[in-house]
């Protein structure tokens, strides 16, 4: 910390007092103290830390305690949240705070740190998508210095430091503190106390006090070199002391952040795959982002969000399209590589075959195999020219020496991959399990297939240099590049190959029946064995992070429930129904008996009676029974051992259906099937069979419908306790040891994917953590909506009207006429009958909502934006969605039917989208040439809806010059 040159005695110090103040409301059974780096605040052990004392103060409760140091003491601390064994129960978020002492501070003198707790959100301007892009012009235009006029405390005088964070400043801006004294102007801005900016958005100011001058209120405020100023909003801060007490005093302030209007910004998601220019081969490619950041520059945009781009080459086949089981969580997809940009001097007739590939390949969706198998042939043809030119070269040494750790794990299992022409390890031979001295003889430059390895290297290496172009390029233009983080890795990866203590292998990972499948979904995954995780800290984690760091200012945490607790289903699943989370509480047995349940074979096993099987299966029940199931009491069944798994019962079903015994569609009979498997109320725990959990929607099952009274009303009332209570202070807990490994690997800024069966505990753990939740209209969070309302959002949200896990906004609007009429009635407040299609009005509507929220983003799937332009909407609206969550074999293959070259063209479009952005409030990019705003009037747009057949919603469909129920930035009345 600078001298701040406030301190001019020459006497030795033996001894200062540092106080520390906080402000901060806890619970019965929670204190406050403070840890720091030196062992008088306990080096950092929490146990160890400095306790404060609580004390009511107005509307207040402070928290304070003080020690004594020497002369020249500095230290970091932060403040925590802990219970009567100094437990951790919470902690500030962000940087540690620095304590420097002033020099000459005399001998007795005490230095009181009035500090505020630092929350997550708080941190979020630190993170490198605010610092590093948005904000990056106001912090490098802002000038570093402290004025160092030494200024002389006399006796009855106190020392007042003022410190406040202003992460996002106008050029040729300042700040300074205006209030109640002289010292601070009596609340003229001309007259107030000037500060000075000490960098990393931080601005201080330091001034003499009089004890007679407190309590002190004040504010801070900008001003500019025109004269213009605006001050702070809220309610004017005070600093007062006490009064009985006559040793001069240091009080530093820590005030936080200035007090304004939250920022607003807005961005555009879609797939890497599915972008369409005029130089890519049949597929989005990395550099096409620099067309697509220059249009969302263009059209007022901040942010760019992508789908996953990790390597999927798992099967060789068109079901690697699936963005999110990743063969490798640090390598790049070779989909996305762009071959002409590997050399300036490929050869012709390599020239004639891109050109060639480019004309096939143009298709309306992407066909992932022959896109795949194009590039890489042509990839190989320009790695044999140079070779050894590029394997040489300093650029590609740096790259593998920083990259080294997983790019030779996986250039080996992509070669096994293709020798063995499988990614199932067992059929590996001695290679089936990793080794590091089977590793490095695998990639020896003297063995025979070192060329096959570092092709894989060479390849990486084009996909780092043209992603890193890209994002170098998003950063300077002001944009955000946002990646995805799946949540799961594919369970024949380089990452179950190398570490596979780090998986649960007998286990797959899902999701409980929710909006997206009503049977739950089976995502194929490993479930991570987080204990195992913890040992080292999380350093799978945290390399992972790391490497996503390199491109990517902002993320995506897929399915961020997993890391409060995951639902786990065994292996042999393929359903996503009948699972239980992990980790949770199990029903015991004990517990149980005491409940008066006692049969609990009757309750885990299939449920399987004649009547069913004749209700269900019709005149095919005796093929069923005589087939599927063995009669085990008089008209009492269970599966056979070859059928007592869904994976048996789809493998038996295809031989049946190969040999034509079935009397009814496969599909129809492997869910019949399935049904009756799933018949159970209770599921054994494969661990130890003495514990249970209730299994989902255990009340739609005939099992629970044959049981007595007494019997439901236990299970139904175990069964809620399990799913909505139970569980909630472990499932926190959790969160709290797994989260925090990823938020601090990385300045990228987090957002977490929050939808579906959603616990109590999750979002009070990410407004804890300063995690970005996610908001889609059409799936609420509230139960008693049915559609999400914008204006009501919370700031730490991203809203938007779609994404890619559910159909685009035309196409739902066409999918179900009964919603969308309510959805016309409740929402747009209109008694007309909608339209059958998402008339471009209608999509203007829907997209302005969003953009008037108060969520820190609204983020929309580029289809939503092209539906505002009649033009873009001939084609079927259901092709464009990307994916379907309830198909697990879903080919992801949507490409954008117009190219980035053709939008940046249409100003019309990017003047439409841009409008949007202003009237919200929203910031955007600055660019050299603005678009031109063009005014819409009120009668333009009844004419049009008249046109669509809801003049009746014209009224309701705002317009420009309506206010939008943002408060002005630019004046504050001071009071």
């Amino acid at each position: 910390m600078v001298n701040l040159g406030l301190f001019s005695s020459n006497k030795s110090v033996s001894s200062v007092k540092v106080t520390f103040r906080i402000p901060y409301f806890t619970q019965w059974g929670q204190s406050l103290l403070v840890c720091g780096s030196v062992p008088l605040l306990g080096s950092g052990n929490v146990k160890k830390g400095v306790l404060l004392s609580p004390s009511p103060q107005g509307s207040e409760l402070v928290w304070s305690g003080s020690i004594t140091v020497p002369r020249g003491f500095q230290c970091q601390y932060s403040y925590y949240v802990v219970d009567d064994n100094k437990n951790i129960l919470r902690w500030e978020m962000g940087k540690k705070r620095e304590l420097n002492l002033p020099e000459g501070l005399q001998n007795g003198q005490e230095v009181e740190f009035r500090d505020l707790w630092q929350t997550g959100s708080d941190a979020l301007p630190f993170r490198s998508a605010f610092k590093d892009v948005v904000f990056r012009q106001s912090w490098d235009s802002c000038i570093t210095g402290v004025d160092h006029t030494n200024i002389e405390p006399e006796a009855e005088s106190i020392v007042v430091q003022f410190k406040i964070s202003c992460p996002n400043i106008e050029k040729d801006t300042s700040l300074c503190v205006i209030g109640s004294n002289t010292k601070l102007g009596q609340w003229k801005v001309e007259n107030g106390l000037k500060l000075n900016y000490f960098g990393e958005s931080v601005w201080l100011a330091e001034c003499v006090m009089q004890r007679s001058d407190f309590p002190i209120r004040y504010r801070y405020c900008k001003y500019g070199r025109s004269g213009n100023s605006s001050i702070e909003d809220g309610p004017n801060r005070e600093v007062s002391i006490n009064s009985s007490r006559n040793e001069a005093k240091y009080i530093f302030l820590s005030d936080g952040m200035m007090r304004g209007t939250p920022w607003r910004g807005a961005g555009v998601a879609i797939p890497m795959f599915s972008i369409r220019s005029e130089s890519d081969l049949g597929v989005g490619e990395f550099l096409d982002l620099k067309l697509l950041v220059d249009w969302a520059v263009a059209s007022g945009f901040h942010l760019v969000q992508l789908l996953p781009i990790n390597d999927t080459s798992v099967h060789g086949m068109w079901w690697d399209s699936y963005p999110y089981s990743s063969l490798s969580v640090c390598a790049l997809h070779p989909l996305y590589l762009r071959v002409q940009a590997l050399s300036e001097n490929i050869p012709e007739e390599i020239k004639q075959e891109i050109e060639k590939a480019k004309q096939q390949l143009d298709g309306k969706d992407v066909d992932y195999e022959a896109t795949m198998a194009t590039k890489l042939s042509i990839a190989k043809k320009v790695f044999a020219q140079e070779k050894d030119l590029i394997l040489n070269s300093s650029s590609f040494l740096e790259f593998f020496s920083e990259n080294e750790g997983w790019l030779k794990p996986y250039a080996a299992f992509c070669f096994l991959r293709d020798f063995f022409e499988t990614s199932e390890r067992s059929q590996w031979g001695r290679f089936a399990h990793y080794s590091e001295d089977k590793l490095e003889k695998l990639v020896s430059k003297e063995s025979l297939h070192y060329e096959i390895i570092s092709f894989h290297y060479y390849v990486q290496y084009h996909l780092h240099l043209q992603l890193s172009e890209a994002a170098e390029y998003a950063r300077k233009k002001g944009v955000i590049l946002k990646g995805d983080l799946p949540i799961g890795v594919d369970r024949n990866s380089v990452d179950t190959w190398v570490n596979p203590n780090l998986f649960r292998m007998n286990t797959s990972t899902g999701a409980p029946p929710d909006y997206f499948d009503k049977n739950g979904q089976n995502w194929g995954f490993p479930t991570y064995n987080w204990e195992e995780m913890s040992k080292d800290n999380y350093a799978w984690w945290r390399a992972r992070l790391t490497q996503m760091g390199k491109y990517f200012t902002a993320y995506r945490i897929d399915h961020i429930l997993g890391f409060f607790r995951i639902w786990e289903l065994p292996e042999h699943a393929m359903t996503g129904l009948v699972g239980k989370f992990r980790p949770s509480i199990p029903l015991s047995q004990e517990e149980l008996e005491k409940e008066g349940i006692w049969d609990f074979n009757r309750l885990s096993r299939p449920y399987i009676r004649q009547e069913i099987l004749q209700e269900k299966f019709g005149s095919a029940w005796t093929f069923v029974a005589t087939t599927f199931l063995n009669e085990y009491d008089k008209n009492c069944y269970e599966f056979k051992e070859d059928s007592n798994t869904e994976k048996k019962i789809a493998s038996k079903l295809k031989t049946c259906s190969e040999s034509s015994l079935l009397l009814e569609s496969e599909d129809k009979m492997r869910r019949n099937l399935f049904d009756l498997l799933q018949n159970i109320v209770l599921i054994q725990d494969p661990e130890d069979p003495r514990k249970f959990y209730p299994r989902f929607n255990l009340e739609d099952t005939s099992n629970f419908q044959a049981l007595d009274d007494h019997s439901k009303n236990v299970l139904k009332r175990l069964y809620y306790d399990y799913y909505f209570h139970r569980q909630e202070n472990l499932w926190r807990q959790n969160a709290l040891k797994t989260l925090p490994a990823l938020l601090n690997s990385s300045d990228m800024l987090a957002c977490g994917e929050d939808l579906g069966l959603i616990p109590s505990c999750v979002h009070p753990v990410m407004q804890e953590l300063g995690l970005v939740g996610l908001r889609i209209q059409r799936m609420p969070n509230e139960s008693d909506l049915e559609f999400g309302i914008p204006s009501r959002y919370s700031y730490m949200t991203v809203c938007a009207p779609s994404c890619h896990d559910c159909s685009p906004m035309r196409a739902w609007w066409e999918e179900d006429e009964e919603r969308r009429q309510r959805f016309f009635k409740d929402v747009v407040e209109s008694d007309e009958l909608a339209p059958d299609q998402c008339v471009p009005e209608v999509a203007h509507f829907i997209i302005r909502q969003h953009f008037e929220a108060p969520s820190m983003w609204a983020i929309f799937p580029l289809q939503d934006l092209l539906a505002l332009k009649e033009e873009y909407t001939k084609r079927p609206a259901a092709e464009e969605t990307i994916n379907d969550p309830t198909n697990p074999k879903h080919y992801w293959r949507y490409r954008v039917h117009v190219t980035l070259e053709s939008l940046l063209k249409d100003n019309e479009l990017k003047t439409s989208i841009k409008n949007l952005v202003r009237w919200s409030g929203r910031s955007f990019p600055h660019e050299d040439s603005q678009v031109e705003a063009s005014p819409v009037s009120a009668s333009s747009v009844a004419e049009a809806v008249s046109d669509k057949k809801i003049a009746g919603a014209a009224d309701k469909i705002r317009l420009p010059s309506e206010s939008n129920g943002v408060q002005p930035r630019d004046h504050v009345a001071v009071r």
